[in-house]
This record gives structure tokens, sequence and C-alpha cells, in this order.
């Protein structure tokens, strides 16, 4: 008895195991990337490589549950519409900067250095249609600021859409 009890709780294991596995992999979502471009109000042009997280998944996953992220990196939400929007930041362990971008590409509110972990509500205040994340500090070290332009594919392809 003693022997089979012992299997028994090795295959609920492997049960439980293969579960959370399957669980993580239909979480976890594939970004295609693309440069975007910031042109600040001082005349700089900065560009990025940016995830994009597009879809409802996507979005949701956003940067949770990484630690680290390359300067010249970011993630481009685009939620498809324009609307205030929340963000938060649980189980994303990156401090990060928001940037609140309107349908027309211009940078509407600046949220720097997001703490790690909080759920505490990231609130955009006006309608926007997308946010770009960035490591903590880029804005305040590159001088991104409210007012500047933002240019990629993906802001260029959904004004083209009715």
């Amino acid at each position: 008895m003693h022997h089979a009890l012992r299997r028994l709780n090795k295959s609920a294991l492997v049960a439980l195991f293969l579960f959370v596995l399957a669980s993580v992999m239909a979480f976890s979502a594939d970004f295609e990337t693309e440069n975007l471009v910031i042109r600040t109000k001082a005349g700089k042009k900065l560009t990025f490589t940016v995830e994009l997280a597009v879809a409802a998944n996507q979005r949701q996953q956003g940067l949770m549950n990484r630690d680290k992220m390359a300067a010249d990196r970011g993630m481009l939400f685009d939620f498809g519409e324009t609307r205030r929007v929340y963000m938060w930041m649980k189980n994303t362990y990156l401090p990060l900067d928001m940037l609140f971008i309107g349908p027309d590409g211009r940078v509407s509110l600046v949220k720097t250095n997001a703490m790690p972990l909080s759920e505490e509500i990231i609130d955009s205040h006006d309608p926007v249609r997308f946010v770009l994340e960035l490591n903590a500090g880029t804005a305040q070290k590159l001088g991104i600021a409210a007012g500047d332009m933002i240019e990629s594919r993906q802001i260029t392809a959904s004004m083209k859409k009715p």
C-alpha cells in the first residue's frame, strides 16, 4: 500500500507539473517587433525596437514576469480604439516609464518610474489609443515629454483605418 501511495503521489506531481506548464504556455503570448521613432520637441530623433501588444492576450501579458529589457527596447500597446486607459504593474518586475499616446501619435502623458509589482492604477486621464512602455528613467534621461511625436508602422496603420 505504501508503494502504491508513492506511485500515486508521483503521478499527481507529474500531472500538476504538466497542467502548470500547459497553463503557462497558453498564457505566453508571442509578440511581433517593429522599429519606433520618438521625435522630441527639442528636435531629437530617438529609435527603439518595440514588441507589439495588439491582441487581448498580448495586452494582458505585457511585460509581466520579465526581469530585464535592453535600453533600446520597449513595448507598444495598441488598444484598437481611442479611450481612457488604465494600466498597472502587477507581476511586472521591471520599473517602467509609460507614455500615453493619442491616435495621432502625440504623447499626451508620461508616467515615470512606475513601481514594479504595484497594483496601483495608472490612469491616462484623457482618451488615448496607445501606451509605450520603456525602462524607467528613459524619459528623463532622453528628454521625452508630453507633446513629443511617436512614429511607427502600427500607429501609421491605425490612422488609415476608418
